[in-house]
């Protein structure tokens, strides 16, 4: 098809879809109008799709966790909850839970708003599902450092970049690496100016989005190779459930866990995270419950995005250890 054919597609496509969406006509009602085919339209609505001239979205309605949310606001004291409805598909959950925390960060953000970004998946699909978001001057700083083998999906780097052109702003690369062989080596990686400035700047973020890390043999910190499944799994009999930004590891009442692993991250810490305004954590998979009651228990967490069956399963864990 050469160039003013396939233009010509894109516009009939583009008309047809805005038909459909925006004025709410009838797939018959639009092929009469334009003098084609019913097939033909829906033919070219569905490529429309393929072509992401179409982003649909259905947006969950406030009603449906208010109860849960509110049960978790009052439970933990945190400021909000954002809760997202269960799917099968992991992927799909995912989505679902980043949908809320942009739909929340839509709201938030103004000009000179800073946001300090943590590293993964669940952070990462944040900035794949803004949707009609307005030009904002706010910046997106790295929060931890990079690491090759996450990958640019899950980079703070990309995340930041991804997230400045959704909303606009600008992006600050944190010039290090995620994780070194000590804590000696970290502290002297503090100590560089090019690092200090940008994990300064990111510590006075008015909003930090971090992830939740669970400690399964299938974490994204086994993954990346960061630790060994054995070194995993001695963590966990030490009482570990999980991890917070800056790789803090942390047993179920929210203290930090005693495990070789601990100090060897560059990035905020919890005792920095603690300064940020609005700190959103983010878990979408249903293997985070315990991390997630971990983190909530630092104190440091504002806003809880997570599943339905995770909220669930967080308040019974609460009522079953706030004893122990």
């Amino acid at each position: 098809m050469n160039e003013r054919f396939e233009n010509a597609d894109i516009s009939l496509m583009t008309e047809i879809a805005t038909l459909y969406y925006v004025e709410g006509e009838t797939q018959e009602v639009i092929a009469n109008r334009l003098g084609i085919s019913r097939v033909k339209a829906g033919r070219l609505l569905k490529r429309a799709h393929a072509e992401g001239i179409v982003d649909v979205r259905v947006r969950q309605h406030p009603a449906v966790s208010a109860e849960i949310e509110q049960e978790l606001i009052r439970r933990f004291g945190i400021k909000r909850a954002l809760v997202a409805l269960d799917h099968a598909d992991p992927d799909v959950q995912r989505s679902g839970v980043a949908s809320l925390v942009a739909d929340h960060l839509t709201r938030r953000l103004l000009d000179g708003t800073i946001v300090a970004v943590g590293m993964g998946r669940n952070v990462g699909e944040v900035a794949d599902n803004v949707f009609g978001q307005g030009e904002r001057q706010c910046s997106f700083v790295c929060a931890i450092g990079g690491s090759l083998r996450a990958g640019e999906y899950m980079n703070p780097d990309h995340i930041c970049r991804r997230l400045a052109m959704k909303f606009g702003g600008d992006s600050e690369t944190l010039y290090a690496p995620a994780l070194v062989q000590n804590s000696a080596l970290r502290d002297a990686m503090y100590e560089n100016p090019t690092v200090r400035q940008t994990l300064d700047r990111a510590r006075r973020a008015d909003i930090a989005l971090i992830g939740v890390g669970d400690l399964s043999e299938d974490s994204n910190m086994v993954r990346m190779g960061w630790f060994s499944p054995q070194e995993i799994a001695e963590a966990r009999l030490s009482g570990t459930v999980g991890d917070m930004m800056g790789y803090d590891f942390i047993d179920i009442h929210g203290k930090p866990s005693a495990t070789p692993m601990q100090g060897r991250v560059i990035g905020l810490t919890i005792v920095d995270l603690a300064r940020i305004p609005d700190v959103i954590a983010i878990a979408s998979e249903n293997t985070k419950a315990a991390g997630i009651l971990g983190a909530l228990r630092t104190g440091v967490v504002d806003t809880l995005a997570t599943s339905v069956t995770n909220a669930h399963t967080i308040l019974r864990l609460d009522e079953a250890t706030a004893a122990s």
